[in-house]
């Protein structure tokens, strides 16, 4: 829309300034114009005394998208899915942005939205409320490949420590946003939740995101967003009450669910890491057991004990 709007008032623009101008690349301009020109049919040729493109003949509108009420139903529930934002630094640009698609959609399909917000809806809890500013400038980091500086409170810590990142990925995991990157200080892969973070600053060193990198093998053996390095066979065995409830659920890729005759359930699960399947665990209360591996039976029981000297008085 930005390049038609750059073309309608006659700006003669190019790849390079509506790059530098939209913070991408000349090669995805380039690939836009086509698009424009071959897809969607506009008049938009080069002129190489003004070096830049123009229509070569009036163009009233911009040509809407043809989409099915299928498809509208799915963005509808995206945008429900989105509404667990709602409250935070993220809730007005993601209404805007709805809005600026969906306008442009009412002249092609026509059905009820107030019909779908009638019958779809989610509802989370939980919700982090990361800063803007702060999700703004790491995914800006990332995406250009640059290092960045700031300020992290570790969960156990007593106070803010600086950090120096390369930052390779960014990840919303239980309603939880996290970056993945390079700690050059410590020289290890890290992981930071984006609301202990603070002061994020973009530094003029770019670098290259290893080749080898893969957010899916990195957290394949976590049950959240944290791993280890050494592999743990996790069984649970839980009782008929909160077997089905279990058994309707996909929890881990590595997971083997076998339901016994009795109507419990035994969850076997490869993890490499015990702190968060032991959080997970602990919210089930007596409705499970863990049989594997002993270092999780005994965290468990130990949690399950200062629990209850906590009731004591």
């Amino acid at each position: 829309m930005q390049i038609h709007s750059h073309l309608q008032e006659k700006h003669f623009p190019n790849c390079s300034k509506i790059a530098r101008q939209l913070e991408v690349s000349p090669k995805t301009i380039q690939r836009d114009i086509d698009f424009m020109r071959y897809r969607l049919g506009l008049p938009i040729e080069y002129d190489p005394l003004r070096f830049g493109f123009y229509y070569t003949e009036p163009v009233s509108s911009f040509p809407n998208i043809e989409v099915s009420e299928g498809e509208i139903t799915a963005l509808f529930v995206a945008q429900k899915a989105l509404a667990q934002y709602k409250g935070t630094p993220f809730e007005r640009p993601l209404r805007t942005a709805f809005r600026k698609i969906t306008d442009g959609l009412t002249d092609r399909v026509s059905f009820s939205w107030s019909d779908l917000d009638r019958v779809i809806s989610f509802r989370s809890a939980g919700t982090s409320p990361a800063d803007l500013e702060t999700f703004e400038a790491v995914s800006k980091a990332v995406l250009r490949s640059v290092e960045i500086n700031f300020k992290y409170h570790k969960l156990r810590g007593r106070e803010f420590e600086l950090r120096l990142l390369r930052p390779y990925h960014l990840a919303c995991l239980e309603n939880q946003w996290y970056l993945f990157g390079h700690d050059l200080e410590r020289g290890q892969l890290r992981t930071f939740a984006l609301p202990r973070m603070r002061g994020v600053r973009l530094t003029s060193t770019r670098f290259h995101r290893p080749a080898d990198f893969s957010i899916g093998k990195l957290l394949r053996g976590s049950f959240g967003a944290h791993s280890g390095k050494e592999k743990h066979v996790i069984k649970l065995q839980f009782d008929p009450f909160a077997a089905r409830l279990v058994g309707e659920r996909n929890w881990h890729e590595s997971q083997r669910v076998e339901f016994k005759r009795n109507g419990s359930l035994l969850l076997t699960l490869e993890l490499t890491g015990l702190e968060e399947i032991e959080r997970w665990i602990l919210s089930w209360g007596n409705h499970v057991t863990v049989l594997a591996p002993p270092e999780l039976i005994k965290s468990v029981r130990d949690a399950a004990s200062a629990i209850e000297a906590l009731y004591k008085n």
